[in-house]
């Protein structure tokens, strides 16, 4: 889809905005507050919550439950080094008002921050009646541009019971904590959510229809983690589908492909995400999506309708909150500061934030093998110093990914406490184009986990 830059459009015009933005998420408001400051008329739907997926349903209640779920550890990690904690009692119901209130206080901010930015706030569902204008509830509203950033949904499959599962977005409101738990699904909300409910002591199932969750990822790295979460005692089950799920007196009942059953008080559903499309119009604008309902743009996120843009998870790339924070910055450049913008997709940084968390940058061992000719890879495996007095089996995986043609580290990877954080640092030295030799060169510091990714000199393989 070739691109028509249309140039900066800050003169007199004919419509009410020059960019309406329908959808308020991470990517959304980012566009719109750039826009509003580079001196466009901007204006803003949004029919469910200010902050999108990721502050209200998504990765912020999501890690503050995760940090919740690591206290049962930390408690009885703490013996082993003089703490006498007694019998700590966990009470769902106050995380989830705690949570709330915390969410309602970013709500506000978001609110203010557009507000003090500029841009009109619409409380409403906003469609496309055609390229230029919009039905607001009701309301007929014009724009030179637009941009579509309406995000994704839950996917839950359609088969005999779906009705009786709920989704990662009702989870974050259970009124209480399910003492059994089935999760189905072989994501990081899958995985993350298996571990965050096994730490708040229900008893944990995690089903999946595959040979090995975490398609994508380093497979070596997503064998280490399967090792760590079945030693905390979530029960995985690989190559295994749910046919049925039934109300029974003991809650739910699921039926298992080879006719095997299961109890449960709950089960969720984490097989997916879809674009939040529905009702936008993008038919009558004559915006084109592909098959599986995502808006198809080009490398500037400009849609099949030249004024129209879109980003963000609607679009269906890389689904992560950095990344449709940098597409609505390159989409308000590209429009209103004469700079056609792209997103470089190279090198991005992911965790996930399971127990223990894991975090990556570059390419799989698997990626590389197809792509380079000759790599070494180099691993390493070790109790953290703070889980020696504690007893605590928990073992720490790290690895890097080397091209030995010119000694440039293709991936790191690493499964362990804070791995976010010390991934976080190698992202930034490998968009410099940090070689082994760098990383060799480097001192550690000591005693860190960190330290062993600048001590690993023998290649594993």
């Amino acid at each position: 889809m070739p691109h028509n830059y249309p140039g900066r459009q800050l003169a007199v015009s004919k419509y009410q905005y020059d960019l309406f933005v329908i959808g308020a998420g991470s990517a959304g408001v980012r566009a719109s507050r750039m826009s509003a400051q580079y001196g466009a008329r901007v204006a803003i739907a949004e029919d469910l919550y200010l902050g999108g997926t990721c502050v209200n349903v998504g990765c912020v209640p999501k890690k503050l439950l995760m940090y919740a779920a690591h206290f049962e550890e930390l408690f009885r990690d703490a013996v082993g080094f003089g703490w006498s904690i007694g019998n700590p009692v966990f009470d769902w119901v106050e995380l989830i008002k705690n949570k709330d209130k915390e969410i309602s206080r970013l709500n506000t901010i978001y609110n203010k921050l557009l507000d003090q930015s500029g841009v009109q706030i619409f409380p409403a569902r906003a469609s496309l009646i055609d390229a230029h204008t919009l039905n607001v509830d009701g309301e007929i509203v014009t724009a030179r541009n637009i941009l579509i950033a309406t995000g994704g949904w839950p996917w839950v499959p359609q088969f005999p019971g779906c009705e009786h599962v709920i989704t990662s977005n009702e989870l974050f409101h259970l009124k209480q904590l399910p003492k059994r738990a089935v999760i189905v699904g072989g994501g990081y909300i899958a995985t993350e959510f298996a571990c965050i409910l096994n730490g708040m002591g229900s008893e944990v199932k995690l089903i999946y229809r595959g040979d090995l969750f975490l398609r994508g990822f380093d497979r070596e790295l997503r064998e280490q983690l399967v090792e760590e979460m079945m030693k905390k005692g979530i029960d995985i089950q690989f190559n295994t589908e749910v046919a049925r799920i039934d109300r029974c007196e003991g809650g739910l009942l699921i039926e298992l492909g080879d006719g095997k059953q299961i109890e449960s008080d709950c089960i969720l559903y984490a097989t997916g995400r879809q674009p939040r499309v529905e009702g936008l119009g993008l038919a009558a604008a004559g915006v084109i999506c592909d098959p599986f309902g995502y808006v198809e743009v080009n490398d500037y996120f400009q849609t099949s309708v030249p004024n129209i843009y879109a980003i963000g998870d609607v679009i269906g790339r890389v689904e992560l909150t950095p990344m449709a924070l940098a597409q609505g910055m390159a989409v308000a450049k590209t429009l209103f500061q004469d700079t056609p913008s792209q997103v470089d997709t190279a090198l991005v940084p992911t965790a996930i934030f399971t127990q223990p968390s894991v975090a990556t940058v570059g390419l799989s061992e698997e990626e590389a093998r197809a792509n380079y000719a000759d790599i070494a890879v180099f691993t390493t495996k070790f109790t953290q110093l703070k889980h020696t007095l504690a007893g605590n089996t928990e073992k720490t995986f790290m690895k890097l990914v080397v091209d030995k043609t010119t000694d440039r580290v293709l991936g790191a990877h690493m499964l362990g406490p804070d791995a976010a954080e010390i991934i976080q640092g190698l992202a930034v030295a490998m968009r410099a184009g940090a070689t082994k030799a760098h990383f060799d060169s480097t001192l550690g510091i000591h005693p860190s986990a960190a330290e062993e990714f600048v001590t690993m000199r023998t290649a594993t393989r």
